[in-house]
C-alpha cells in the first residue's frame, strides 16, 4: 500500500515540499475559494463555466495538498556526509547483468530515478560493490554498483 512506504528525503527536499505545501494551503487555497465565490455571483451554476472550472481547480489543488501531506508524513530525512551509500541526490553508476553501464540520479522530488521506484528502492542504502536485485514490473534483474557520487 502506498501509504505504508517510507520516503527518503534530504533536508533540502523536505524543506522544498514544506514550502510548496505552505503556499498551496495559504495563498493558493484562498485564491481558489475567492474564484469560486466570484463565479457563483455570475448566476445559474448548472451552466456556469467559470464556476465548474474553479471547482475543478480547487479539486486539483486539494489533491496536491493531500499528496504533499502524505509524502511529508512518511518522510525520513537522510543525511549523507559521505558518498559511501546511495541516498537521495546520489549519482550512481551501475552495471547490469549484461554488462550495460548506466548512470542514474536518485531523486525523491523529481528529475531522476525516484527513490520509491523499483530501481531507487533497490539502490537506497547500498554501497559500491554491492549487487542489488531490482524487482521491476517486467521482471527482476541484478545490478552492481560501480560508483557513487554527489
Amino acid at each position: 500500500m502506498a501509504g505504508d512506504r517510507v520516503e527518503h528525503l534530504t533536508e533540502e527536499q523536505k524543506a522544498a515540499l514544506e514550502a510548496e505545501l505552505a503556499e498551496l494551503e495559504g495563498p493558493k487555497r484562498a485564491a481558489a475559494i475567492e474564484a469560486i465565490k466570484t463565479a457563483r455571483s455570475f448566476g445559474d451554476l448548472s451552466e456556469n463555466f467559470e464556476y465548474h472550472a474553479a471547482k475543478t481547480e480547487q479539486g486539483l489543488l486539494e489533491a496536491r495538498i493531500r499528496k504533499l501531506r502524505e509524502r511529508l508524513q512518511h518522510a525520513v530525512v537522510v543525511e549523507h556526509d559521505t558518498d559511501d551509500h546511495v541516498g537521495p541526490g546520489s549519482i550512481v553508476e551501475i552495471e547490469d547483468e549484461h554488462g550495460e553501464v548506466m548512470e542514474v540520479t536518485i531523486s525523491a522530488v523529481g528529475g531522476g530515478v525516484s527513490a520509491t521506484s523499483p530501481l531507487g528502492t533497490a539502490l537506497i542504502g547500498a554501497g559500491v560493490g554491492d549487487v542489488v536485485e531490482v524487482e521491476a514490473p517486467r521482471g527482476a534483474w541484478k545490478a552492481t554498483i560501480r560508483a557513487i557520487r554527489r
